[in-house]
């Protein structure tokens, strides 16, 4: 299966309106309302995208033009909250300690190969910027600005947070594809698992909460 490069021009602003809520099955076929906003996309063994190996994604905005979403179950390399939120100057050096104590268990998340230097910030609906937060679905927001990042860092912002770096993105009917080709099993999302800390843990928790068993879907794919 050939595919495409994993992007749209812009992920969509926080003042988007996004349209089509509906909920839809397992391997729905996809048309008209039924898009997968607020769903999540799990990697299935036909992924021939490597970079999407065993990908847990939360999808952010999906219509007839496109679709972006961050993976929810992947680590940045080599930085830690603390330290990126210092690098950023969002805190001071100074502060160093404070903040591992403060927001030391958050992880910082690889979201996607698309703009891999902005930062994603997936959050609880207990926070809101005026025209920066977009509510996508089930209580999760997403919301881009380092304003954001310096409310975390004070402990004033959302009870529940990731913050992704990159996002990955889909043209017009790429994703849509990818689903029937048997890439991706959509399913609706579990918050709880989209701040689970423990991201080894999240593909097989997705797996097992559709009744899907992970060591019979790789010797599966082993048989394929």
């Amino acid at each position: 299966m050939a595919h495409p490069p994993h992007r749209r021009p812009d992920p969509p602003s926080a003042a988007s309106s996004l349209a089509g809520k509906a909920a839809s099955p397992l391997q729905t076929e996809l048309s008209g309302p039924n898009f997968l906003d607020g769903q999540f996309l799990v990697a299935m063994p036909g992924m021939a995208d490597e970079r999407f190996a065993r990908s847990v994604i939360y999808v952010c905005a999906h219509s007839a033009d496109g679709a972006m979403g961050i993976i929810v179950n992947k680590a940045a390399t080599d930085i830690s909250m603390p330290d990126l939120l210092v690098q950023l100057d969002v805190a001071p050096e100074a502060d160093a300690i404070r903040l591992r104590e403060r927001v030391g268990h958050m992880p910082v998340l690889m979201g996607g190969p698309v703009e891999g230097r902005r930062g994603f910030v997936l959050h609880s609906d207990d926070f809101h910027i005026q025209q920066s937060t977009l509510i996508i679905d089930d209580g999760i927001c997403l919301t881009a600005t380092v304003e954001i990042l310096r409310a975390i860092a004070s402990g004033e912002g959302p009870a529940s947070a990731v913050l992704a770096l990159g996002y990955a993105g889909w043209q017009a009917g790429q994703l849509e594809s990818e689903i029937m080709a048997n890439g991706w099993l959509n399913c609706p999302a579990d918050p709880a698992l989209i701040f689970n800390a423990d991201l080894d843990a999240k593909y097989d928790l997705a797996l097992r909460a559709n009744g899907i068993d992970p060591a019979m879907l790789s010797m599966t794919a082993g048989r394929a």
